[in-house]
């Protein structure tokens, strides 16, 4: 009788551990019985953030695109060139110069406006880096924003001549990121506004911003420069010339 216990005890052990193993009883939460570890969740998540990002990105004869293709970038970049060539996702079918930029400025910004799917832009120099979890934290905290971000170093263009850009609040050109709010509210017939032609394109975007969705119904964010390198790039034991070939 004691044996028949004793059996009947470690056969009933045995199907407890066993069915524990299998999770038959729900002694694992659901992320542990489908591998969801917070590593795996964390990427599934920028994995949904991730395709709801564009990477405006203007180029000229001297942009390295290898050396962005070789970085966290390369499925995000949207080159912006003056005339269709392998690569390019906006065409702009004009020449460009240093002293024409804005131009270019006005062909992304009327081309983004047709994008579905995206929620967040960065506008990036071709002698420019930003780190990839800066990016995705800013995506994080903006996501779902019901009023236009727009991130970056921001100042004030000066030029009492041009009734149109003066005072304008513009992001510094290196980097600006904005979400697809903003992009809706942009005034992209702007260049038909002139009374003086600049040729800063970055207040020009300002420009959009300011006529189309007006300084105070737009959120002014205030970027972390050490997330973001131009020109060079310096980190341990790492040097590097974002900039070798001089555009201007």
């Amino acid at each position: 009788m004691v044996v028949m216990l004793i059996i009947a005890g470690i056969v009933l052990t045995s199907l407890i551990l066993t069915s524990n193993h299998h999770n038959y009883w729900g002694a694992f939460s659901d992320s542990q019985e489908l591998g969801d570890t917070p590593a795996t969740a964390s990427s599934k998540l920028e994995e949904q953030l991730s395709k709801r990002l564009a990477i405006i990105f203007p180029i000229n004869n001297n942009t390295d695109m290898q050396f962005y293709k070789n970085t966290w970038m390369r499925e995000y970049l949207y080159p912006v060139c003056d005339w269709s060539e392998p690569g390019c996702k906006i065409v702009c079918n004009k020449d460009s110069t240093y002293h024409t930029l804005e131009e270019k400025t006005f062909c992304f910004s009327r081309e983004i406006k047709s994008f579905t799917g995206k929620e967040f832009f960065i506008k990036l120099d071709d002698d420019a880096f930003v780190d990839r979890d800066y990016v995705f934290d800013l995506m994080r905290e903006h996501t779902g924003a019901e009023k236009p971000v727009y991130i970056s170093d921001h100042t004030r263009f000066w030029d009492p001549d041009n009734k149109v850009l003066n005072n304008v609040r513009y992001g510094n050109g290196k980097f600006y990121m904005f979400n697809s709010q903003l992009v809706k509210c942009l005034d992209t017939d702007l260049d038909r506004k002139y009374e003086h032609h600049p040729r800063n394109e970055d207040a020009v975007f300002g420009g959009m911003v300011n006529s189309g969705c007006g300084e105070d119904g737009v959120t002014f964010v205030q970027e972390n420069d050490d997330k973001i390198w131009h020109k060079e790039y310096k980190s341990k034991n790492k040097y590097i010339d974002l900039g070798f070939i001089k555009n201007h």
